[in-house]
């Protein structure tokens, strides 16, 4: 059976309307519905039951750490704990990681500031972006290579990689535009994103 023409074009625009407030509608309840699932977890840990107590009172919490954390009495027990953690040989590991992972994106050292395109051919032809994370590989014997993290695409994972310097050409654009580019599959973010003319490798 098909449908008239008359038809046609009404049925059309009903649909591209559907289309278009799936879009508007899907990110905003996806991000309502994390959200609230992120606050009950967190009241049903504390073990309370009114939502969003728990949340405060987490945040209430880690802010007290970290006004507590600045005092002169309170560096000494932070490093005296953070010796005891890093000599115990599993702990060590789970502790120094998480500890690097949160430096590099919200810490007084961050690492995923300098975004760069790693050329993958001889001619650049294909290339993927990346943040160079070490700049320096002296302690494993070869200085002609710097260390690039690429995130991955729709993915919390990423890989580490060793490439020539002259491979790695910096990028101009805000380092949270090319996370978000990357992140997204190139949907998102980028727009003002280019490439320096004549900038060399870090």
């Amino acid at each position: 059976m098909t449908v008239p023409r008359a038809r046609e074009r009404p049925l059309r625009k009903v649909a591209g309307w559907f289309i278009r407030g799936l879009l508007i509608s899907a990110p905003v309840a996806v991000t309502i519905w994390l959200t609230w699932t992120v606050i009950r977890w967190v009241d049903r840990l504390i073990g309370v039951d009114i939502p969003g107590v728990g949340l405060l009172v987490t945040l209430l919490v880690i802010t007290t750490i970290g006004a507590l954390g600045s005092s002169w009495l309170a560096r000494g027990l932070i490093a005296w704990i953070e010796d005891v953690l890093e000599s115990l040989p599993f702990i060590r590991l789970l502790y120094t990681s998480s500890k690097d992972l949160l430096n590099a994106f919200v810490g007084e050292k961050r690492r995923f500031t300098k975004a760069v395109r790693v050329a993958l051919t001889a001619d650049g032809g294909v290339s993927v972006l990346g943040f160079v994370t070490a700049e320096s590989l002296a302690g494993i014997g070869d200085e002609t290579l710097v260390g690039v993290y690429l995130p991955q695409s729709y993915n919390f994972a990423g890989q580490f990689i060793l490439v020539p310097r002259a491979r790695v050409t910096p990028i101009s654009a805000d380092s949270s535009e090319i996370m978000t580019m990357i992140v997204s599959g190139g949907v998102s973010g980028g727009d003002s994103a280019g490439e320096r003319p004549t900038a060399k490798a870090p």
